[in-house]
């Protein structure tokens, strides 16, 4: 009986401890990547969005870690990407937020870079990489200023489904959680390829924290989202989606439209009726 008393007690010190919740989730970008990358020379511009219209009225839970709250708050990212390699593309990000009662704030920014392995269909799966800096407004929406966050990309066709994996590994370098480990999230997506103009799928988003010291399943955030996706004319393509959270730090409610248009680089100076810009 005291030995029984002694585990738990020992498991309550080191499994069960209370842990601060953090957002283990990007409110800025829930987008899934796939294994293709730009063309060389293409240029794509990106609009990210999602709303919380049922989220929490404390700040530092749900998608707020900083000193916001997350209830009603709109998170905006403007990102161009361009085709440096036809396996090699790079982005810019502008992070905005429109905060319930507070306005509209820029919020930070990210650079990245992202590739592919091999040609499609040399591996049972197909391969690529990602790689970000990415700078935050201090105290305002996250504690660490600045991150560096990497993640492999997997995706596998089978008859008309698509799977795509993103695992994410990000560690601040600068800010009090500097000299600690990686924090783990995932990025996950299924689709079925119906129609060119609309598809459906269903993604997932979500983190556990440290990757040694994993937050509290309550503490953890987790969210899944039915998703319609497909091109319209003149090469606009979306991605739109309700998603709930599964824990009790997760937002409960979430709203994902995410809208971009690619183009050539030579149709920004010479339009015209095929390749110029619409908006």
């Amino acid at each position: 009986m005291r030995v029984a008393i002694l585990t738990c007690g020992l498991l309550n010190v080191f499994l069960l401890r209370p842990q601060a919740a953090r957002s283990q989730v990007d409110a800025w970008e829930f987008e899934v990547y796939p294994y293709a990358t730009e063309q060389r020379g293409m240029v794509e511009l990106e609009m990210l969005n999602g709303v919380v219209p049922n989220g929490h009225n404390t700040p530092g839970s749900g998608l707020s870690s900083g000193t916001f709250s997350s209830q009603g708050s709109w998170f905006n990212a403007l990102e161009l990407t361009y085709g440096v390699t036809d396996r090699i593309e790079a982005a810019a990000y502008i992070d905005d937020t429109q905060v319930s009662g507070h306005g509209y704030w820029y919020s930070g920014s990210k650079f990245r870079l992202r590739g592919r392995l091999f040609d499609e269909g040399v591996l049972p799966v197909d391969l690529g990489w990602y790689a970000e800096l990415e700078w935050h407004k201090i105290d305002q929406f996250d504690d660490a200023e600045l991150e560096i966050e990497f993640k492999p990309i997997i995706e596998k066709d089978i008859g008309r489904f698509t799977f795509n994996f993103n695992p994410i590994f990000e560690k601040p370098i600068t800010g009090p959680d500097k000299n600690r480990g990686f924090e783990f999230g995932y990025a996950n997506g299924m689709y079925y390829r119906w129609m060119r103009y609309l598809s459906p799928g269903v993604e997932f988003y979500g983190g556990i924290g440290l990757i040694d010291d994993n937050d509290q399943l309550s503490d953890q955030q987790h969210y899944i989202f039915p998703v319609a996706w497909g091109e319209l004319p003149r090469g606009i393509e979306y991605s739109i989606g309700p998603g709930f959270g599964l824990t009790r730090n997760s937002d409960h409610v979430l709203l994902k439209f995410n809208i971009e248009l690619e183009r050539f680089v030579g149709a920004i100076f010479g339009p015209s009726s095929e390749t110029g810009w619409f908006f």
